[in-house]
């Protein structure tokens, strides 16, 4: 798939290295719980491929169109842990430092959304992040997603007495035809 100035494809053995080096920086991973070793992003990449085996869609590996530098990810995941609102398919994105602030995000993200409405056939997709995550709320809401407080939540895989386990959830809806 491809944005104006991105690309979204499936992942290649070159994609882990910028991968793990992304997922090391403790700023890309403020909002975690703990950066990744090389072996736990290596890992991570492992389980997105299984993904796109089950569902044909996932997190896809974003490129820049111009430089095909390898940016970071966006895309769509199924969430199983136990929770008020799932399973459900999830929409999130991660991108190294350097593509910050050029809107990259949100642009993959529409993107993805409307593959999960159009292609995929999903009715509803989520997205989540720690309450303090400023930067992903805003991408979420200029998405058009609409968030109830009421469904905002404690993340179970997040140890308890974190200041990142509170979480708060946004939706979209598929369009009316």
């Amino acid at each position: 798939m491809q944005t104006e100035r991105l690309i979204m494809r499936r992942w290649r053995e070159t994609d882990r290295a910028a991968f793990a080096e992304m997922n090391r920086d403790p700023e890309v991973m403020e909002h975690f719980p703990a950066p990744l070793t090389r072996e736990q992003s290596d890992l991570f990449v492992d389980r997105i491929e299984q993904g796109f085996e089950r569902h044909g869609w996932g997190l896809w590996a974003l490129e820049e169109r111009g430089s095909g530098a390898f940016v970071g990810f966006t895309g769509l995941q199924l969430k199983t842990f136990a929770s008020h609102f799932t399973p459900a398919a999830d929409i999130g994105w991660r991108l190294a430092r350097p593509a910050w602030g050029k809107g990259y995000a949100t642009e993959a993200a529409a993107r993805a959304l409307a593959y999960g409405f159009e292609e995929a056939g999903l009715d509803e997709i989520v997205a989540m992040t720690a309450v303090g995550n400023a930067r992903s709320r805003a991408v979420m809401e200029r998405l058009g997603m609409t968030r109830d407080p009421a469904d905002d939540f404690d993340h179970p895989d997040v140890p308890e007495g974190s200041p990142l386990r509170r979480h708060v959830l946004y939706r979209a809806r598929r369009p009316a035809r």
